[in-house]
């Protein structure tokens, strides 16, 4: 049988240009395990991917900020204090980056954050003042809760699922996946991944983006027989 599966959505179900690769639709689906969608993104994205995926939503969102599987849904972290610190960040001449919707934070729960073009010093500056940590994904510089991890997220979806840990392979491309690859009993870095997540990864493939994840599906499918 094959294996449960933990993936990152950007930079590892996506192309080069940031869209979701249309192989996605086939593969997943078709997965005959459980898959967990692990994502800094904030929690409506997942959900959504796996509505349109046809998928159970088993969702780690916001870097493990938000867990939901089978119908339970959980939240770690502080978003009061993100939001004291975005102030303050303001206030001293920085700016998040969004327009006046701000679709990125405006369902966040958890945490907060700002475009990669974003005053990164100044980020964490604030941020160590007010007891957080600033995690930068490639895509985006997230503001939360120390502590808050995306294998922590894993880790609990795996235990409402009566799920060993061990048995999850995860894919993913960024330094927020690194708890996620240590907690996964078998990690794969995608050749666009950046150096933190390809040190933590078990292997790293020679494919990049989703060309790198479905190398990786396809030589789990055939040898699982």
């Amino acid at each position: 049988m094959v294996p449960p599966l933990a993936l990152d959505i950007d930079g590892t179900l996506t192309t080069r240009d940031d869209r979701i690769d249309p192989r996605v639709f086939e593969v997943v689906p078709a997965w005959d395990a459980p898959v967990v969608v692990a994502t800094g993104k904030s929690f409506p994205y997942p959900v959504a991917l796996c509505h349109f995926l046809g998928i159970p939503e088993r969702v780690v969102a916001e870097n493990g900020g938000v867990v939901c599987a089978d119908g339970q849904v959980s939240f770690q972290g502080d978003r009061d204090r993100a939001e004291q610190a975005a102030e303050t960040f303001r206030a001293r001449g920085g700016d998040l980056g969004w327009d006046d919707a701000d679709t990125t934070n405006r369902w966040r729960e958890t945490e907060l954050a700002a475009r990669i073009d974003a005053d990164e010093a100044l980020l964490r500056e604030v941020a160590d003042e007010f007891d957080l940590e600033v995690v930068d994904t490639g895509y985006a510089y997230h503001l939360k809760t120390p502590g808050v991890e995306k294998g922590d997220g894993l880790a609990a979806v795996a235990e409402t699922l009566g799920v060993d840990t061990d048995s999850f392979v995860a894919i993913g491309d960024s330094e927020n996946d690194v708890s996620l690859f240590e907690t996964a009993g078998e990690s794969y870095a995608v050749a666009n991944a950046d150096d933190r997540a390809k040190a933590a990864a078990d292997t790293v493939v020679a494919g990049s983006y989703f060309d790198g994840t479905h190398s990786v599906l396809e030589s789990l499918r055939s040898a699982s027989g």
